[in-house]
């Protein structure tokens, strides 16, 4: 496991308590250089959506934690997000909470001349994805061609 990859998996275990007790949802939690500035970031969600307020109390909590178990030798920055709504489905639990929702889908590698769709999300089994358009078309994609997929986001 990497580097970035191990001081996820220790945040995750740090946060997910506070997120239950707080009826909170961990999205995903990332550690990326960004320029010469090191971020680690944690990004939740709740029903009807997070507040400021929300991710300040999380931050709070956490910030005495990350100071007391000190497992990131480098100098960060911690922060905690709302996930935002074009956020890209990651987990089981994401596509659970999107079927039968408008989706888009990029692809690596053009299928059909296209590289870009946009449907219904009919099915997920964790090797595909399934969706159908507005002529009710199912097409179903293997993961690993998928360079994107997230909820649609009509203006």
């Amino acid at each position: 496991m990497s580097k970035a990859g191990i001081y996820e998996a220790k945040t995750e275990a740090l946060i997910l308590p506070i997120l239950e007790r707080m009826n909170f949802e961990l999205v995903d939690v990332e550690y990326v250089k960004e320029g010469s500035t090191y971020y680690l970031r944690a990004y939740i969600d709740k029903e009807g959506g997070i507040t400021i307020n929300d991710c300040e109390a999380v931050a709070r909590e956490m910030n005495e934690l990350l100071d007391r178990e000190d497992f990131i030798p480098d100098s960060y920055t911690f922060e905690v997000s709302s996930p935002g709504l074009g956020r890209p489905l990651k987990k089981e639990k994401d596509y659970v909470r999107n079927m039968g929702k408008k989706i888009e889908i990029r692809t690596y590698r053009a299928i059909d001349h296209c590289k870009e769709f946009t449907g219904i999300l009919e099915g997920y089994d964790g090797d595909s994805v399934t969706i159908s358009d507005e002529d009710g078309k199912k097409t179903t994609f293997s993961k690993p061609d998928i360079a994107l997929i997230r909820q649609a986001i009509d203006f």
